[in-house]
Order: C-alpha cells, then sequence, then structure tokens
C-alpha cells in the first residue's frame, strides 16, 4: 500500500472502529469516578490508545511470524475478553451496590476508583479484538503498520477522552447508581464482544 490519502483516512476510520469499546468502558470508568483528575483521565485515554496500537502491531508480527499458532489462538480471543470485561463490571456493580447500601444505612461510602490493576485489565480487554487487525494490516511494511497502528493510538486517545469526559459528567448527576450503570456497560461490552466475536 502506498502513502496516500487512502492509507491515512482507513488507518483514522480503522482507529474509530477499534475505539468504540474503548469509548464505552471510558464512559463507565467516568461514571465510576466523576471526581477524576485530569492527570488520571489522560492516563487512562493513553493506556486505552497504547493498547489499540500494540495489539494490531503484535497481530501484525504474528502473521509474519508464527501465523499458523496465531490462528488457533484467534478463536479464544472473544472468551478472554468476555471473562475480563465480566470480572471488572461485576467487581464495579457489586462495589456500587454495597456503597448504596451503605449510604442509606449512614455509614461512610467508599467511592469506586479505577485502580492501575483494572485499568490494564480493561485496557488488554478492549484492545484484544484488535489482534486480529494484524492480518488486515498484514500487507502494509513495517513502517507503514507502526504509522497505522499509532494513528490509531491518537484517534482512540480523543475518542477515551470523550468517554471519559461525558461520563463524569453524568456520574456527578447520579451520584452512587453511576457506577451501576458503569458495572452494567462493562458486562455488556464483554458481551457484545463475545457475541460478535463467536457468532
Amino acid at each position: 500500500m502506498s502513502w496516500s490519502f487512502v492509507f491515512f483516512f482507513n488507518s483514522v476510520l480503522l482507529g474509530v472502529g477499534l475505539a468504540m469499546d474503548a469509548f464505552s468502558v471510558s464512559l463507565a470508568n467516568g461514571l465510576a469516578e466523576p471526581e477524576m483528575k485530569q492527570g488520571k483521565t489522560n492516563l487512562i485515554a493513553g493506556t486505552f490508545g497504547f493498547f489499540q496500537a500494540f495489539m494490531p502491531m503484535l497481530g501484525w508480527v504474528c502473521v509474519h511470524t508464527i501465523v499458523e499458532h496465531f490462528r488457533a489462538f484467534e478463536k479464544f480471543i472473544p472468551w478472554i475478553a468476555l471473562v475480563l470485561l465480566l470480572y471488572i463490571g461485576g467487581k464495579m456493580l457489586i462495589e456500587s451496590i454495597i456503597n448504596i447500601r451503605k449510604g442509606r444505612e449512614g455509614e461512610e461510602v467508599s467511592l469506586t476508583k479505577v485502580t492501575f490493576g483494572a485499568l490494564m485489565v480493561q485496557g488488554v480487554a478492549t484492545a484484544i479484538d484488535a489482534l486480529s487487525v494484524g492480518f488486515t494490516i498484514a500487507d502494509y511494511g513495517w513502517l507503514q503498520a507502526l504509522i497505522c497502528a499509532l494513528i490509531i493510538a491518537v484517534v482512540t486517545y480523543f475518542i477515551s477522552l470523550g468517554g471519559l469526559y461525558i461520563g463524569r459528567k453524568i456520574g456527578t448527576r447520579l451520584s452512587n447508581k453511576a457506577g451501576i450503570l458503569g458495572g452494567c456497560i462493562l458486562i455488556f461490552i464483554g458481551l457484545e464482544i463475545f457475541i460478535t466475536g463467536v457468532f
């Protein structure tokens, strides 16, 4: 593929398509932690951007080296995403329900915060299906594949920032109930990735 407008346009479109899961998870994170500082917002968006760029490049490397093993692994991708997002979403849901109950009983409520470990799991879970993009960009040279991955990262970063911003605005209004909505969103995304990946 040549360095044309079509190459850059396709890379941006690929980035938008891949970033939709990251947007939804960012929305859930913003709902769960409406008081999130700007530095953490940038960290979350950057993490999603990194994983959305890393996975297609990893897929590209696999296509050019261990393609037969990669094809065997590909069928497990929806299952991995489902398990990871069900775990994180379920944890967020349970913590929010406990907080609502504590609030009713007059106990001190601890805010559900996005931890570093949870962020890493979310990053992998939302980007693991991007491994398959390695097949889509397999005819690119390594430099073109890298530029494509970087474009995907930038697009994902800004879309994730949008999701976090919207989630924080809504989360401030919903108080403790926002965590329940965020947990449900994560569970729904896990199911959506699984259903589209398997069926």
